[in-house]
């Protein structure tokens, strides 16, 4: 699984490299933010592109896993 942290980046950094990330297969990427609307966004962006997405709270934010 490959791994994106994206914490303490503003908007829109989260959800391009959440992109690139994606565009590199269909393996899993877990995505680090730190913030609740990149949550959000990350996770809107990967329902957007047929993936699901869960996401659970972690010690500095959250970790969304894309598959």
């Amino acid at each position: 699984m490959r791994e994106v942290d994206a914490r303490g980046l503003s908007c829109p950094e989260p959800v391009m490299l959440t992109e690139d990330a994606l565009k590199s297969g269909k393996d899993p990427v877990r995505v680090l933010v730190s913030e609740p609307h990149q949550r959000m966004n990350v996770e809107k962006y990967a329902r957007d592109h047929g993936r699901k997405a869960t996401s659970t709270p972690i010690d500095d934010g959250f970790a969304v896993v894309i598959e």
